[in-house]
């Protein structure tokens, strides 16, 4: 978009935090003590995971929606999205103009200058003819409905800041581009191609990425890129693929140095990984795959890291039963 600049990109650089390892100490301990009330019976529908006790065991959670904005953890805890605005529903699954979006789409909602709290009438499908321009301050709240996002181009966060992303599925993202896009009520313009990414942030800051089932795209499920940052993605269940985050596009880039993203999954570069001190504990491997173990065992300045220790591949489906988008109805516990 040739009028967000890199003046954009610079602002946002300044919501790093200067001690990520205090924020990470942070997140631990909430985790901690969100499991030990669990465990001592304080909350009677605690589950232990201190980002879904703040809100699912409120029966009138759709009363109350924006309290999640309030449940975040890690480097994206002060993304507010859509909070101090008025809802929008979406009522009209249809993307038939991208320039030109018909009230009641959701393409209508997420371009307009306003903070805006995304909500759906019903379940749907929506297929997007090109990327979702994002604007700031905003959030997709798929809670209550069925709403996915496929077989189209998808979400991208482009230069923007305070995005909330709830409860969507997404899948079957397909390349796009060469196309006029509108990104606000006051412009459009020329999108070159799309790689077909899930959620692509670009340059972007104070990002919440929760509970959203991801699968089978064209290039990533989430991409945070070009010095995004203040980020956190979790809850999220992502299945069949093989390229699933991309944190950063570029050992070179600077701007990437300051990127803090809660989540964290290192690809290793070919000529490099033979090289590193691989462990692996409690695998479940299928599909003809295989590990052969080898190192040196874990040295003195992991010793904080291995303070977690790695749970056996027979608890995956366990760990992993709250992931992903949530079956939520009115009137009772989500």
């Amino acid at each position: 978009m040739a009028d967000r600049s890199d003046e954009d990109v610079k602002f946002k650089h300044e919501h790093a935090v200067d001690d990520p390892e205090a924020v990470a100490a942070m997140v631990d301990m909430t985790i901690r003590n969100s499991t030990e009330r669990r465990k001592l019976g304080f909350l009677s529908c605690g589950t232990g995971n201190p980002i879904d006790d703040c809100w699912r065991c409120d029966r009138n959670w759709m009363r109350h929606r924006r309290r999640l904005a309030d449940c975040a953890i890690g480097f994206g805890r002060n993304a507010v999205g859509g909070r101090d605005g008025r809802y929008y529903v979406v009522t009209d699954p249809s993307d038939d103009d991208p320039v030109n979006p018909r009230p009641g789409t959701l393409r209508h909602a997420v371009i307009q200058d306003r903070p805006l709290w995304i909500v759906f009438k019903r379940d749907m499908v929506i297929t997007l003819k090109q990327e979702l321009i994002m604007n700031s301050f905003k959030t997709i709240d798929g809670r209550g409905a069925n709403v996915h996002i496929a077989n189209g181009a998808c979400l991208t966060i482009q230069f923007v800041t305070n995005i909330i992303i709830h409860g969507l599925h997404i899948h079957d993202c397909k390349p796009t581009g060469n196309a006029m896009v509108r990104s606000s009520p006051s412009h459009y313009g020329w999108r070159t191609r799309a790689d077909g990414d899930g959620i692509s942030i670009f340059g972007s800051s104070h990002i919440w990425i929760d509970h959203n089932s991801l699968s089978s795209c064209s290039d990533g499920l989430i991409d945070a890129i070009m010095g995004s940052t203040a980020i956190t993605i979790s809850n999220n269940y992502f299945s069949h693929h093989n390229e699933v985050m991309l944190l950063g596009h570029s050992d070179s880039y600077s701007r990437d140095k300051v990127m803090q993203i809660t989540k964290r999954i290192v690809n290793p570069d070919d000529h490099k990984w033979k090289a590193w001190n691989w462990r692996s504990e409690g695998d479940l491997l299928l599909n003809g795959a295989y590990f052969t173990p080898s190192g040196r065992g874990a040295a003195a300045n992991y010793a904080r890291a291995s303070s977690l220790a790695a749970k056996s591949s027979s608890l995956v489906a366990t760990l992993t039963a709250e992931a992903g988008v949530l079956h939520c109805r009115k009137g009772v516990q989500c």
